[in-house]
């Protein structure tokens, strides 16, 4: 019984491995949908946030406007100079993405076909003769997706509707609201989603080697609450 048992199983297999290979023939390419719904994004951001220091950037480096308001303060006296060099060592400029902030989490939102993500972040920062301001707040962004065909990856791409502040006391908020804007759009752009090589493979079937699955192309769907991935793959020996 127990050889009749094997026997079967590699005739069945043989089977199965002459109908794959039939169909490779057939049809070069096929077409595999991934999808990743809203509580997979919950379990990732909570290992991130947990397991790992909280992505922190810094506050508008770049932003000409501080950059000039800057100099003009910096050229009162030489002795604001070392004070304002010591208020840079212990208030960093920069923002921290938290987890959750008035009571707003940082999370993945999949509504009406867009991709919504609220941003929970603290930070610090150091106006002219005022000193260290510390604030916190969430920021309601946007994100769309595309394929970028030099990078062969899907990406996205992280746009600012709203930035809701507090721990600021209102001191300088408009300013603050235009410097976070500013640095998510600056810091975070581009979201590297997907590459096509990480998600290409060799398959193995037994007694006929190894089959090449090569991802060729990409196309996504946002639907209530998951985000569907299709990549064609291209079979080859």
């Amino acid at each position: 019984m127990r050889h009749q048992l094997e026997a079967m199983k590699k005739i069945l297999t043989a089977f199965f491995s002459i109908i794959l290979l039939a169909t490779f023939a057939q049809a070069q390419t096929a077409e595999v949908k991934i999808s990743l719904n809203e509580q997979f994004f919950d379990a990732l951001l909570d290992s991130m946030f947990k397991n790992a220091a909280a992505p922190e950037f810094p506050l508008s480096e770049n932003n000409p406007k501080t950059e000039n308001t800057n100099q003009t303060a910096k050229v009162l006296t030489s002795n604001y100079l070392t004070v304002s060099a010591a208020k840079n060592v212990v208030c960093p400029e920069t923002i921290r993405l938290q987890r959750q902030i008035d009571g707003v989490n940082t999370a993945v939102r999949f509504r009406q076909g867009k991709i919504y993500v609220p941003l929970a972040f603290t930070g610090n920062y150091n106006p002219p003769l005022i000193g260290c301001v510390g604030f916190s707040g969430w920021a309601e962004t946007n994100i769309v997706l595309s394929f970028d065909r030099q990078r062969q990856a899907l990406i996205g791409t992280a746009r600012v509707l709203n930035v809701n502040l507090s721990g600021t006391g209102g001191l300088g908020s408009s300013l603050l609201t235009r410097l976070v804007q500013s640095s998510i759009d600056q810091k975070i752009n581009p979201i590297e989603i997907i590459r096509m090589d990480k998600i290409s493979f060799n398959v193995p079937v037994q007694n006929a080697g190894n089959i090449n699955m090569k991802a060729i192309g990409m196309r996504h769907q946002v639907g209530d609450g998951v985000l569907d991935i299709y990549v064609s793959y291209q079979f080859s020996k």
